[in-house]
């Protein structure tokens, strides 16, 4: 029997959605908490592959996910192109910066960064020896573009405005920052591939303000040069693709890319997502992430909208967006069973 997953992937339309949840290793679990003070901090803790295959594999045990996404971050490859990277406690991620082409031109070669990121593959070993034969194994990285807002702005930001203004103000370097992320990107999907991922996401968390062509050369572009390179390296290898709050942009996304699945937000309703993105194949989504938080009635009647609607195509159900550190985990069991209960 097929996973559900890699069965929803294919396009199948199945009577009970399989689930999976953005950050589902993460700061709401206690033993995330633990096993994080343990690693000592949240970088030591994704190159640390037997504590980051632990993570992965703790919300498989409390809750029986049909996915397990690996642990890491989507910094990690700018880091390993070069970049300074660290994490300021209750701020976030902190990198050094690219600006303009004597930057650019500091980063190391692309077939160099496997020596910092080996680490992350064998956490994929791991987990494709230790994760339930029925749990998916997923990998992932961040999109070319929303990394790129990153390492220009050397945090993130409201509004993505240092990456704008470097790709309007100095193009070529711009142009250039995105393709070596690409190519890189390509390389590291690739070994995840390689290690045992039986799916990858891209994860384009920013390619909301990207507007009109921007969009379709910054966001759609390197999603589908990404994608149709690791077809082409690894024949039926799923591609999901979460170009968040692209609301217009979702339309078509998958034909223009090759991607297998679109995951939406939740800015967007799963019945707009049905006639407008779904005809095109599978979908992911898209319940509120602050249901995890609040729980009680709306959560299992928006949890039951979203799979009603959704009901006459290929979904995996998730949430819109990553769980947050303030969830509670008894809500994120209650939305499990109502997705399972029908």
């Amino acid at each position: 029997m097929t996973k559900t997953i890699l069965r929803a992937l294919a396009g199948e339309t199945l009577p009970t959605p399989p689930i999976w949840m953005m950050r589902q290793a993460g700061r709401y679990l206690p033993e995330y908490r633990a096993t994080r003070a343990q690693a000592g901090d949240f970088l030591s803790l994704c190159y640390n592959s037997e504590l980051a295959a632990e993570v992965t594999l703790q919300p498989i045990r409390r809750y029986g996910f049909d996915a397990a996404i690996l642990f890491a971050d989507i910094l990690l490859l700018p880091q390993a192109l070069g970049a300074d990277l660290w994490f300021v406690t209750g701020e976030g991620p902190r990198l050094s910066t690219i600006t303009d082409a004597d930057g650019l031109a500091r980063l190391k070669p692309i077939d160099e960064i496997d020596a910092v990121l080996n680490p992350i593959y064998e956490t994929v070993r791991i987990l494709s020896r230790e994760l339930p034969k029925e749990t998916t194994l997923i990998g992932f990285a961040g999109a070319p573009w929303t990394v790129a807002t990153y390492m220009i702005a050397g945090k993130g930001t409201k509004d993505q405005g240092p990456a704008h203004a470097l790709r309007e103000e100095n193009p070529e370097v711009f142009d250039a920052l995105i393709t070596t992320l690409t190519k890189a990107t390509i390389e590291y999907l690739s070994k995840q591939i390689e290690a045992g991922a039986e799916v990858v996401k891209i994860f384009d968390s920013w390619a909301g303000s990207l507007k009109g062509e921007a969009f379709v050369k910054y966001a759609l572009e390197p999603a589908r040069e990404i994608t149709q390179a690791l077809k082409a390296r690894h024949p039926g290898i799923p591609v999901i693709a979460f170009p968040r709050e692209a609301g217009d942009g979702y339309i078509g996304f998958a034909k223009a890319t090759g991607a297998d699945c679109v995951a939406l937000d939740n800015s967007v309703s799963a019945e707009w997502a049905a006639a407008n993105v779904q005809v095109d194949g599978c979908v992911q989504g898209n319940l509120a992430s602050s249901h995890m938080v609040t729980g009680g009635q709306d959560l299992v009647d928006e949890t039951r909208r979203i799979c009603k609607a959704l009901s006459n195509g290929p979904h995996i159900f998730n949430l819109g967006h990553g769980i947050t550190p303030d969830a509670d985990p008894d809500n994120v069991q209650r939305m499990i069973d109502t997705v399972r209960e029908g």
